[in-house]
């Protein structure tokens, strides 16, 4: 290979491909540095649309300088061919790690997760939103750094053409939070819902929902709940699960509000891992541990350093007596030292949530704002109101979510965000004239809108048969979730063209309106120009479509009418006309 772009990149080799692009090596003559060219495929080229929202996204994403994002170097196009120049990377995607060694480590995960949450937090600050994190847009370098790559495509591709063809899903459907699989509104909790995943992934070996088509996963993500990853793989520390749980939230009001405050939980899960080690997280010792803070408390740890020192003795010190208050003092000082360390971790522990005592958060689902509001002032806490969401269990007006959630721990002072419901969630229905009817599809289709099919009825139709062609509730409709579409299908028509007999004779005619499936009618009239027995006239008209069965008039010739020849005056024979005449005569005379 030796295609040069832009006059400047030499195209090396092929080194991987995807759904949307074909990735090469190449050599930037200019400044004489290696590279990875991502070149669109051409069939996102041909939409003009994606080109400018891949252009526009792409230098954003260009503009984002941290160790752990995949440099962004250019944006070109030379012909048809739209490229994006970016760091190569000597490594491997998360993605081939993850099927050799998961379930990983978890000190490990949380060392590569860091890091990415870190590159996601400068691009938030940024207003761009990535959209498509998932491990095979994670590249981890020889030497253990984690870099995610490919910021601004998933923007570009979601505005243009993801949302046109279900069959086309960009990306990969088993790291979309729920509101993309709805084509809701993104933004950076949508983000932090797919690291979650990821990092479920790396600890289990599995991403939480599977399916047999994009369709049916997607679904799973709006419906279904996420297994907590201890259930599959045991000795996750409760914290560290207790993360992934939140940040893979169906709500986004749920999940951490930024990379950053996830960030935070990492790096004191990390610290806690560091300090105390892997038994104070197993699972079956969380409740004893909590225990025994509640009936210990910190300071009990500390010697009784504060209490006034005895009265001295005066008396010469003795080598022994010298080297044991030596002794002691060191003792003193560990002590106390390893209380410092203790009170630290446990500080750590307290702020997880893990062990101590205090206020714990009442349940408030199905209380009006104005009932909550009077209780928390009652116990020292304060209220937030969150965004409104749609809820099938609580009324609209009265709290269907809250945060901290019921008997979780908080402090006086604390803030406890309420969401209340709207009533059943909404939905747009699609729609659906002029699809073809296949129960599957169709199905999915409105399950993917938070509808079901209702009933299916079929009727006659110019419509090609199979095509849907009526529909209740009509497109565009707001319906409550769940609501019934009944649709009407085409049967096509039974209507067939009838032929032309003209001309036929009538054993001809009939035998031919017959095997065509209508009943002849034959009619009998002269005719002085077709000859007898000969058709020379039909209703309907040949050509017009008529039902199957129908009755076909067929005119006959009896051939030309005989015609009496007229009577001759002169003829003898005829006793009329002598009479007349003699008459006449008579007269006359």
């Amino acid at each position: 290979m030796s295609k040069l772009l832009a006059g400047r990149y030499e195209l090396i080799e092929k080194i991987g491909e995807g759904g949307m692009a074909v990735v090469y090596k190449a050599r930037c003559r200019l400044l004489n540095r290696y590279v990875a060219i991502k070149i669109l495929r051409p069939e996102f080229t041909k939409d003009a649309q994606f080109v400018e929202n891949f252009k526009r996204e792409s230098q954003a994403a260009a503009g984002l300088q941290h160790p752990n994002i995949v440099s962004v170097y250019d944006v070109g196009k030379e012909g048809n061919i739209h490229f994006i120049v970016m760091e190569l990377i000597d490594g491997r995607p998360l993605s081939d790690i993850i099927q050799e060694r998961a379930p990983m480590d978890y000190k490990t995960s949380i060392e590569l997760i860091k890091q990415v949450a870190s590159a996601l937090s400068v691009a938030h600050r940024n207003h761009i939103i990535h959209r498509d994190v998932k491990p095979h847009n994670i590249m981890i370098t020889k030497d253990g750094m984690a870099k995610l790559a490919d910021f601004g495509i998933a923007k570009a591709v979601s505005d243009s053409t993801l949302v046109t063809e279900t069959s086309k899903v960009i990306g990969s459907v088993h790291y979309f939070s729920p509101e993309q699989a709805r084509g809701a509104y993104v933004d950076e909790r949508s983000d932090i819902y797919s690291l979650g995943i990821v990092l479920y992934e790396m600890l289990t070996g599995q991403v939480p929902f599977d399916g047999d088509n994009p369709v049916q996963v997607a679904l799973m993500h709006i419906n279904d709940e996420i297994t907590p990853p201890s259930e599959l793989v045991p000795g996750i520390p409760p914290a560290l699960e207790k993360l992934v749980m939140k940040a893979t939230d169906k709500y986004q009001s749920n999940r951490y509000k930024s990379a950053d405050e996830f960030l935070e939980d990492l790096d004191n899960i990390e610290f806690v891992t560091k300090m105390v080690g892997n038994s104070v997280f197993a699972a079956s010792d969380v409740e004893e541990f909590q225990e025994m803070n509640r009936r210990k408390e910190v300071e009990d740890v500390l010697p009784k350093s504060k209490e006034k020192p005895a009265k001295k003795v005066k008396a010469k010190p003795s080598k022994v007596k010298q080297g044991n208050k030596n002794k002691k003092k060191m003792i003193i000082a560990s002590v106390v030292g390893a209380a410092v360390v203790i009170a630290a971790v446990f500080g750590v522990l307290y702020a997880l949530g893990i062990i101590g005592g205090g206020l714990k958060a009442p349940n408030l689902i199905d209380k009006t704002y104005e009932e909550a509001e009077a209780e928390l002032k009652e116990m020292g806490l304060k209220i937030e109101r969150g965004e409104d969401i749609p809820s099938d269990e609580v009324e609209e007006g009265k709290i269907a979510n809250q945060t901290p959630e019921k008997g979780e721990k908080v402090e006086k002072g604390d803030t406890i965000t309420v969401r209340i419901s709207s009533g059943k969630e909404k939905v747009v229905v699609p729609n659906l004239y002029g699809e073809t009817y296949d129960e599957s599809r169709i199905e999915a289709l409105l399950e993917s809108k938070g509808l079901k099919l209702g009933g299916v009825s079929y009727d006659d139709s110019e419509t090609e048969k199979g095509t849907i062609i009526g529909q209740n509730p009509g497109q565009n409709e707001e319906v409550e979730a769940g609501t019934a579409v009944n649709i009407v299908v085409s049967k096509g028509t039974d209507k067939i063209r009838v032929p032309s007999v003209t001309g036929l004779t009538v054993a001809e005619a009939t035998k031919k309106l017959e095997d065509a499936g209508f009943v002849v009618n034959p009619v009998y009239e002269d005719s002085e120009v077709y000859d007898k027995n000969t058709v020379f006239k039909q209703d309907p008209s040949p050509g017009t479509e008529v039902k199957e069965g129908a009755t076909i008039t067929i005119t006959i010739s009896k051939g030309a009418p005989v015609v009496k020849p007229p009577d001759d005056p002169d003829d003898p024979d005829d006793p009329d006309d002598g009479g007349d005449d003699a008459n006449a005569s008579g007269d006359e005379g």
